[in-house]
């Protein structure tokens, strides 16, 4: 007759086996609903052309008026203007994305005595991207049309984005949105001075931007170049012993410059010129010139500055070299800049062809920062001083300009503490891949997926697979666990029941049993442990 306990044993093992996979499964499923980690918006460019139309009004015979770049802001194509420097956060789970940018435009017209009747500055643009809809912010001073009320306000909800059809979720790299449909805001209509109503078609918005994942390094392409948004500060270069601070201290009273770098584009309409259709050319940078989109950079600067005196003399690394149809080729190398009685010269050797010159004065520029040259926290910085083009310059660009055109506004940086970093150049990102245009008009993205064999892939569709085979695993050993105590348990009531019957016959049946657990495969009578006499 079966012993009673057997069953209770039985359900025991069951309810054993099913309370780990419980146990198992409540530690591995939870893996399926891992969520992809935030990312930084870092370093990008948003070429916009705000409204060409508009440009057009601006420098036609109507308004007469014009327009130019700030805070490092370029032109890219025909009419459109490029801001950098991108920086927001990236969610790649709900896909909301916001990139602001640097950089401004400043438009003005219809002058009258020394003001002008149409003034408006864009600067600063925001694009964020959240639930299916998306809107372009920008900071708008405006004179509005008719009364002259001046009006600045930061962050205007400017334009509406059209980003239907759009896929935001899942990106693991660089992010790209490529011609999206602008309409006027009823904000930003008054914010545009009121020449245009709400609903107004805007031009469209293309913007590429790098993500960098956590806190770790930026995921876009390469090495830094100088268009990284990086400092362009050295590695420093100190001295060990007791003399360290006499020597520093020696240095900064001679005015010893520790580094420097000046930013000069040359001038827009020739850049513009020369990789247009006419020359159809282009230009190159070597020796440590470094491209900040709308300038150039010439660092590593060395020299000296007296702040009593109000001199700087400054020698600078890098050249650049303009090419193309028509007989261009001009490169300007060995650039230098001096200061003297708050009027500030840049310099270059020229290769012009027809013109070569050592040390040609090219532009003259004024700031109020070079009129006492004084540093503030270790560093001497002029921004975007306005520059005028030298008679050497007219010479060096083949008669292009006459002498007193204005140029490119210069920047200066000088660090005359050895801890002081430079301002670091427009960050426009990695390059976006070309693509052919589209057809339909529509917006495209290219965003980039999360790709199952990613580091930083922390969906489920990489661990769902792995946790579903591990749970299978699990519940074929369970099984096999099961069905093994289930048949150890029976062989254990069988050996007891065979022990009882032996014992009823005589003392002897003992002995056999206990000589089968010998184990040596003989009978009990014949088993080692089979007592003798």
């Amino acid at each position: 007759m079966p012993s009673p306990r057997q069953p209770r044993t039985r359900r025991g093992a069951r309810v054993g086996a099913v309370a780990v996979l419980a146990a198992l499964l409540g530690a591995l499923l939870p893996m399926t609903a891992a969520h992809a980690k935030p990312r930084t918006v870092q370093g990008g460019r948003l070429d916009w052309g705000i409204k060409s139309s508009f440009q057009s009004y601006v420098t036609g015979p109507i308004a007469k008026g014009s327009w130019n770049l700030q805070g490092g802001a370029a032109t890219v194509g025909g009419s459109q203007f490029r801001f950098h420097s991108a920086k927001g956060s990236y969610d790649p789970d709900t896909g909301a994305f916001t990139a602001g940018f640097s950089g401004g435009v400043h438009f003005t017209g219809h002058k009258k005595g020394g003001s002008y009747a149409l003034d408006l500055t864009i600067s600063r643009p925001t694009v964020k991207v959240s639930g299916g809809s998306g809107t372009l912010y920008a900071d708008m001073v405006s004179k509005e049309k008719g009364t002259g009320k001046v009006t600045s306000t930061a962050q205007v909800p400017l334009a509406k984005l059209n980003v239907s059809g759009i896929d935001m979720k899942g990106g693991s790299g660089p992010i790209a949105l490529t011609n999206l449909p602008a309409t006027l805001t009823s904000q930003g209509a008054k914010a545009f001075a009121g020449y245009y109503t709400a609903g107004t078609r805007l031009d469209p918005v293309s913007l590429s931007t790098d993500l960098v994942a956590g806190s770790g390094g930026a995921d876009k392409p390469g090495g830094s170049d100088g268009s990284d948004g990086k400092s362009s500060k050295k590695p420093d270069k100190k001295k060990s012993g007791a003399d360290k601070n006499a020597d520093k201290n020696k240095d900064r009273a001679a005015g010893r410059i520790e580094d420097a770098a000046v930013d000069w584009g040359v001038r827009r309409t020739f850049r513009e010129y020369v990789s247009g259709t006419i020359a159809k050319g282009k230009w190159t940078l070597s020796s440590g010139a470094e491209d900040g989109g709308a300038l150039f950079r010439f660092p590593q600067g060395k020299g000296a500055y007296d702040e009593k005196k109000r001199t700087l003399a400054a020698d600078f690394a890098g050249a650049v070299r303009f090419t193309g149809r028509h007989g261009l080729d001009i490169r300007l190398s060995e650039v230098a800049v001096g200061v003297k009685g708050g009027e500030g010269t840049l310099y270059a050797d020229v290769d012009g062809g027809e013109f070569r010159k050592k040390k040609a004065p090219l532009v003259t520029f004024a700031a109020a920062e070079l009129k006492d040259l004084k540093p503030r926290d270790g560093l001497i910085a002029v921004t975007e001083a306005p520059a005028k083009l030298t008679a050497d310059g007219a010479k060096a660009f083949g008669s292009m300009y006459k002498p007193g055109t204005a140029m490119d506004p210069v920047s200066l940086a000088v660090a005359v503490d050895d801890k002081v970093e430079l301002p670091a150049l427009p960050d426009l990102g990695s390059e976006p891949a070309p693509k052919k245009a589209a057809s339909d008009g529509k917006p495209k993205t290219s965003a980039k997926k999360e790709s199952a064999d990613s580091e930083d892939s922390d969906g489920s569709s990489k661990a769902l697979p792995i946790t579903l085979a591990a749970v299978a695993a699990l519940l074929v050993a369970a099984a096999f666990a099961f069905l093994f105590e289930r048949r150890r348990r029976a062989a254990r009531a069988a050996s007891a029941g065979s022990a009882g019957s032996a014992g009823g016959a005589g003392g002897a049946g003992s002995a056999g049993g206990a000589g089968s657990a010998g184990g040596d495969g003989g009978d009990a009578s014949d088993g080692p442990g089979t007592p003798t006499g």
